[in-house]
This record gives structure tokens, sequence and C-alpha cells, in this order.
């Protein structure tokens, strides 16, 4: 009964990363900041990885590759459009950091499911594909923890309105005059 709720996860996981290797391309295009978009296109690289991984963990149960629609995913994803669309309408740090938000939900999303597949793997005494989890979540995190860095600095001038940067011009404009 476990390890069959187990394939049923990593089937779930394995529709969900697919979604995404189509969905991270359109999201980094949309991204106005270098590092949040070089962060999506680096992460694209991770779920091409994920999804190989996926296909490792099912060859280690002797389970056929099959996609369980993952509808979870599929209405984060809508969510990640909407928020593309709207960014058309946003000045771009306001649209980075909605398209920041999207992101962090997908992975919030991950890391739960992998987090399941994980214990569930460990219950089973399933070491190899503990190891192969662990990995993938691990990079979730990761890429969960390297959003909110690169938000932060967005929030505090967001917050100001861009004062901070507008003060930084005008001292160094006050300095060029005095020389």
């Amino acid at each position: 009964m476990l390890r069959e709720l187990l394939v049923e996860e990593l089937r779930d996981l394995y529709h969900a990363e697919g979604q995404l290797v189509k969905a991270l391309p359109k999201m980094a295009k949309a991204a106005k900041s270098p590092k949040l978009k070089e962060a999506i296109q680096r992460h694209l690289t991770e779920t091409e990885g994920h999804v190989e991984r996926l296909q490792k963990a099912f060859e280690l149960l002797g389970e056929k590759q099959k996609a369980k629609p993952c509808k979870g995913m599929m209405g984060i994803v809508e969510e990640g459009r909407e928020v593309i669309e709207e960014g058309k309408r946003r000045d771009e740090i306001d649209a980075d950091l909605a398209l920041i938000g999207a992101a962090q939900r997908v992975e919030h999303y991950e890391i739960a499911a992998y987090g399941t597949a994980r214990a569930m793997a460990e219950r089973l005494g399933e070491d190899r594909l503990v190891r192969l989890l662990s990995q993938t979540l691990q990079e979730e995190e990761n890429a969960d923890q390297k959003l909110t860095k690169i938000a932060e600095p967005m929030l505090r001038e967001s917050e100001t309105g861009g004062e901070e940067e507008e003060d930084e011009e005008m001292e160094m404009e006050e300095e060029e005059e005095e020389v």
C-alpha cells in the first residue's frame, strides 16, 4: 500500500516537473532582473535533472515511467502565467517580485512533495531512492533560498520607492561638482 502511494507521488512529481520544463523558460523571459533571469535559467537545468532522477526512481522501483496529471502544479503554473501577463503592466521591480512569489509557490509545492516521497522511500527502506529524492529536495530548497536572496534588495527598493537609489545618484553628482 505504501509502495503504491510512493509510485503515485512520483508520477505526480513527474508530471509536475514536466510542466515546469515548459513554464520556466517563459518565466525567465519575463524576468527583468539579470540575477532573477539567471536563477530561473539555472533552475531549468536542475529541473531537467529532476526529470532524469525521477526516471531513475521508476527504474529503481521497477515501475513504468508514467505521469499522473498534477492538478496542484497545473494551478500554480496557471497562476504564474497570470503573474507574467500582469507583470507587463507593472514596474520592473514589482513585476519581478510577483514573479519571485510565483516561483516560490512552485518551490514550496515541490519541497512538500519531495519531502513526502522521501519519507515514504525511507519507510520502505529504499536507500538509493532516498538519496535521489534527497538530492532533488536539496536543490529545491536551495532554489527557494536563492529566490529569497534575490527578492530582499528588491523589497527594500520597492519600500523606499527607489529613494535610496536617487539619494546615491544625488551624492555622486554633488561629489562630481566639488571636483
